[in-house]
């Protein structure tokens, strides 16, 4: 606890919170990860709510909670901080739920990829009930499931906490929530971090599709020789394609304009590589990768 107080966790706009209470809905990955940091630094008690009995199962055995329950006015009972951590289609219906049992000095968050529509949809329902800051930590691996989760799966990431309207101290105790499970927190706006994450990430994973399609369509025999840069380069692909579909369709229309200017890029860099046939071909072509690379260079991934 100790921990949680230096990092400024223990601080709400309406009350000191003493031992913090913490309900995770959803026990997957993220939310699993974030049970387990929680054991780990001492948070009071731990909540979790899963929507199927054998998965419950799994959470009594591993020992991952406090609070273990499909019922969600037991775990949302009394809770300082609420985390979603569903799917982005199943977070209005599980919110509406949840508002009926949350106490006003409760704060509400979510591990959403996609803000703009999230922060539309919950905003109103918790609206004169308690506060909704959306949070996205961009954290993960290929494996899904709790099974795959671990404590130190936010550490040297990045989360992005989403602003909307004037903000009454709710958002300081969310960040140094995320600062307690070792993010580094930057905010901004719902719609630049939709365009932002289209960019970096949601592109990033359609790329890596297309590619395997690519490769699978013109020659497969190719995947015969592959070598380490293709696993790297390819590896977004292996994530759940279930909760990508939803990813997508949620955020399309900055994928779309992310889409447009790779498509773009791409076609600039075909007509240098047919023109590098001719003399002082191969200079524009080395100056664009080399424009490529020093860009690269200076980006200060996480850990």
């Amino acid at each position: 606890m100790a921990f949680l107080l230096q990092a400024g966790f223990l601080f709400n706009p309406v009350a000191i919170m003493s031992k913090p209470r913490v309900a995770i809905f959803g026990p997957g990955l993220l939310g699993g990860s974030i049970a387990l940091k929680l054991r780990e630094i001492g948070a009071s008690s731990v909540a979790m709510w899963a929507r199927r009995p054998a998965v419950l199962a799994t959470l009594r055995e591993r020992e991952i909670a406090d609070v273990v329950s499909c019922d969600v006015a037991e775990v949302v009972r009394d809770a300082d901080l609420v985390i979603l951590c569903v799917p982005i289609g199943a977070m209005a219906g599980l919110a509406a739920e949840i508002v009926r049992f949350v106490r006003p000095e409760c704060i509400v968050t979510d591990v959403g990829s996609v803000k703009a529509s999230v922060v539309a949809e919950l905003e109103p329902i918790f609206a004169g009930h308690c506060r909704f800051i959306g949070s996205h930590p961009m954290a993960g691996k290929a494996e899904s499931g709790i099974e795959a989760a671990e404590a130190g799966l936010f550490a040297g990431t990045t989360c992005i906490l989403t602003r909307s309207g004037r903000d009454d101290g709710s958002e300081g105790t969310v960040r140094a929530f995320w600062e307690a499970l070792g993010c580094r927190v930057v905010a901004m706006s719902p719609q630049e971090h939709d365009e932002c994450v289209a960019l970096i990430s949601h592109l990033p994973h359609l790329v890596a599709g297309n590619l395997i399609r690519a490769v699978a369509e013109k020659n497969p025999r190719a995947f015969d020789v592959v070598g380490p840069g293709f696993r790297d380069t390819t590896r977004v692909a292996s994530g759940p394609p279930e909760l990508w579909a939803g990813i997508l369709q949620a955020n399309r229309g900055a994928i779309l304009d992310a889409i447009d200017a790779m498509i773009a890029k791409l076609g600039d860099f075909r007509q240098i590589l047919a023109r590098a046939e001719h003399a002082g071909g191969i200079e524009e072509l080395q100056n664009f990768l080399a424009a490529a690379k020093q860009t690269r260079d200076q980006i200060k991934f996480p850990k």
